[in-house]
């Protein structure tokens, strides 16, 4: 499932080539309507559903100075209210079917260690994890696990494709090689996403090597982990 149609067909063709069994679907996950659609459609064609991943979002950089509200908006539509719609249309179809269940959230290293000059992402990404933590711990009883899975430095299209403004604009090419040069393979998130479900954990740090220390020190020393913020962001802001 994508907005860019080639994008998910290309994925689906590769799992079928290697005997896999795929149907793409387009939806914006911004819109409620569309997503309560295919989860209408999915239910209707396969009868149940026992992992859903809400892993739609986009990226965001700039100083809150020069982060339109627009720009706020359509970060907590897509990265927020995306993972939102996901759970309004499948949670009741998931409890309903009787059969175990597990839902994986895409958050990111963000959403446990919010990074300064990215606030509108950050704060997208925490409520993910909030949202994900609650829905945990109401729906486990009833047979549902929710997962909030925590990238770190990623190599995706995220970076080159994300909305930057003020000084970010110009750091926009050096931190898309950045990503590109050091960043993980997705092939370990989603090797790490998978032994998440089978471990039944919650909250997914990936890779555990880049993101837990960080997560850590937030968690036993705030003043630490807020100097290391500020040293992400004196790190981001160089050249």
């Amino acid at each position: 499932m994508d907005v860019d149609r080639a994008a998910v067909e290309a994925v689906a063709a590769e799992v079928r080539d290697v005997g896999g069994r795929a149907t793409s679907y387009v939806v914006d996950v911004a819109d409620a309507a569309a997503v309560e659609r295919l989860a209408a459609e999915v239910f209707e064609a396969e009868g149940h559903v026992d992992l859903l991943f809400n892993n739609a979002g986009i990226g965001h950089a700039g100083d809150v100075v020069d982060t339109p509200l627009e720009d706020w908006r359509r970060v907590l539509e897509v990265n927020l209210f995306g993972v939102i719609h996901g759970v309004s249309a499948f949670v009741p179809r998931l409890v309903a079917q009787g059969r175990p269940a597990t839902i994986v959230n895409t958050a990111s290293m963000a959403g446990l260690l919010p990074v300064a000059g990215m606030v509108p992402y950050s704060t997208s990404k925490a409520g993910v994890v909030g949202l994900s933590e609650a829905l945990d711990a109401e729906l486990a009883p009833r047979g549902v696990r929710v997962l909030a899975l925590c990238p770190g430095v990623i190599d995706t299209a995220i970076v080159r494709q994300s909305v930057t403004r003020g000084d970010w604009a110009r750091r926009q090419e050096r931190l898309t090689r950045l990503y590109a040069t050091r960043g993980t393979s997705p092939d370990v998130v989603a090797r790490d996403a998978l032994a998440a479900v089978a471990r039944g954990r919650s909250i997914v740090p990936t890779p555990r090597s880049q993101v837990a220390p960080m997560w850590l020190l937030k968690r036993w020393a705030p003043p630490l982990a807020r100097a290391a913020n500020r040293g992400i962001a004196r790190f981001a802001a160089r050249g």
